[in-house]
């Protein structure tokens, strides 16, 4: 239960819930020039109505229960100064000209925007709720109060999910540690009564990203009437190269929307389907993968699969799935920043809404998942040093030591102790914990980081780096480091993010190549955000599907219709 709705349903049960506590902080307020002193005059309406009394009382309850100092205790004294200057009158429900009651027309404002919200992604039925039947409290109090209540409570949700999302980002993945957003729920719900245009704040609450907006119009074609593309799904199967045989060759036909090659028939033969994977379909494919950014080598291995299956229907839920990660998102992107966007398996600086720099990217496996997240790149390491993780130190690296005790040293390794090289060769492997030490790798050309890497702190231990192991930048699908980003280019992406930097380029860090680990730090921090997105929209709204390489959009779409 959230803290308004605790705050407002405690006026459903205390009609007479002692005040006296309040006589000197819970007041509303406001500042009067006396004489000319400037001094603060305690302004509080008395309630005049039953309903006013309910209100008041359940305020009262909440105020009290509130520790002093804390964010719920400043949120229940808004709320009560709020509705304490009104005279406790409710926000939601106003008499008509027969002396019933009905919601206010603010209220209705709110309500078309509930009927509406499939358009932005939500289920109308979590906002419109049994409770909101105005017509069923008729004029009884306690149950005009608990409309009250509910609608409130209703109007604040939908704020809160269109600001901020309805799933937390752990929900789907405990890496995904993207701060939440939240709203002030006492200031929004001020803002709401008082605005003319309720229905224009909640939905200006919504991300205003063009690719937000791109899904959402792609959103609105379901409810238009458009019919989409019914799915065609690809099998998994072996690597199909130009010119081979496969089943599969007919699938990828209607699925890239490629004639069937003309076979003479033949009097009382079986009708024969071609299964070559001829030059026309070829070419398609070619063309498929080269607007995704894979390789347009017309060879089809599992990253292809994945974007044909992908992209082959374009489902309400992946859109929904896709806006709900963009409502995590910051509103400020930053002006310069990095994004990574793991499906898609690229990088690319943004300066000023146009992409400055773009390059590939290796990711972290299913197995090691690259974690989401949002952070400042802050220093650039030259000749780093790699310092082994646990894991690999526990799983790759001990078994190497017991069949080999020089492993370390003809991998350029070295392992520490209280921050003193040891000798690992002297040591008892099999009877040793590993991870009482300390192992890292020696700057110089074979490194696992390469010559550089690219640091914002965070908890992951995540960063961008170089790597020796530039093949893998030759593969469609590039999900193979243990967690890091590998960049493929490196240097020229340096160049790139060194812009802001008038004393440092590229050519500064390479001066800088050797045998010694080197640091430099940014005088411009630069936004860097680590990004899940299946789907892509172009400026023109073309739509561009990504392989849901952890399944974290599946996990995501569950949650969703939970």
């Amino acid at each position: 239960m959230t803290m308004l709705k605790a705050l407002l349903l405690a006026g459903t049960v205390a009609l007479a819930s002692p005040f006296a506590i309040f006589t000197q902080a819970a007041s509303a307020q406001e500042t009067v020039t006396v004489a000319g002193i400037e001094t603060t005059r305690i302004v509080i309406a008395p309630p005049k109505t039953e309903l006013a009394r309910i209100i008041k009382a359940g305020l009262s309850t909440a105020y009290a229960a509130a520790e002093k100092g804390t964010r719920a205790y400043q949120q229940t004294q808004k709320l009560y100064f709020f509705y304490g200057a009104r005279h406790f009158e409710p926000l939601w429900l106003s008499k008509t000209d027969d002396g019933s009651i009905a919601f206010s027309p603010n209220a209705e404002k709110i309500i078309d925007v509930f009927k509406a919200s499939e358009l932005e992604g939500f289920r109308p039925a979590d906002y419109l709720t049994a409770d909101l039947d105005v017509a069923a409290a008729g004029t009884d109090p306690m149950k005009l109060a608990a409309l009250e209540t509910a609608f409130s409570t209703a109007a604040i949700r939908y704020a809160q999910d269109a600001f901020g999302g309805r799933i937390s980002p752990l929900d789907v993945n405990k890496t995904w540690t993207i701060a939440p957003k939240r709203i002030n729920e006492a200031e929004m719900l001020v803002k709401l009564a008082d605005s003319s245009e309720p229905d224009k704040l909640l939905l200006a609450l919504s991300p205003t990203q063009p690719e937000f907006l791109g899904l959402k119009a792609a959103l609105a074609k379901f409810y238009d009437g458009a019919v989409m593309d019914a799915a065609i799904t690809i099998p998994e199967g072996k690597l199909l190269k130009p010119g081979m045989q496969d089943e599969r060759v007919t699938l990828l036909r209607q699925r890239l929307d490629v004639p069937e090659p003309d076979i003479p028939e033949t009097a009382g033969a079986a009708v024969t389907v071609d299964i070559n994977y001829d030059e026309p379909l070829v070419v398609a494919v070619q063309a498929f993968q080269e607007s995704l950014g894979l390789n347009g080598d017309g060879v089809i291995g599992p990253a292809t699969i994945a974007a044909l299956n992908g992209g082959s229907a374009t489902t309400k839920e992946d859109i929904v799935a896709n806006m709900e990660r963009w409502r995590w998102e910051p509103n400020d992107y930053g002006d310069f920043q990095v994004t990574v966007n793991i499906p898609e398996f690229r990088l690319w600086i943004m300066n000023e809404d146009q992409v400055h720099y773009t390059t590939r990217v290796v990711v972290g496996t299913p197995k090691n998942q690259t974690a989401v997240f949002n952070d400042e790149i802050e220093h650039i390491v030259v000749n780093p040093y790699w310092n082994v993780p646990s894991s690999i130190a526990t799983n790759e690296i001990k078994p190497h030591l017991i069949a080999n005790p020089g492993y370390l040293a003809s991998q350029n390794m070295e392992m520490l102790s209280g921050g003193k090289v040891v000798n690992a060769s002297a040591i008892d492997w099999t009877q040793t914990n590993i991870n009482r030490f300390h192992i890292r790798q020696k700057p110089g050309a074979g490194n696992a980081l390469g010559r550089v890497k690219f640091l914002f702190p965070n908890q992951h231990d995540i960063y961008l780096h170089d790597t020796p192991s530039k093949s893998l930048f030759s593969r469609s699908f590039r999900a193979y480091s243990h967690g890091c980003v590998r960049v493929e280019n490196p240097m020229d992406f340096a160049d790139a993010l060194l812009a802001l930097e008038p004393e440092m380029n590229a050519g500064t860090l390479e001066a800088a190549f050797g045998d010694k680990e080197r640091w430099f730090n940014l005088k411009t921090k630069i936004p860097v955000h680590i990004s899940y997105f299946t789907l892509r929209v172009d400026a023109d709204g073309t739509i561009r599907s990504y392989g849901d390489v952890y399944g974290m959009n599946q996990r995501l779409k569950e949650l969703l219709a939970e």
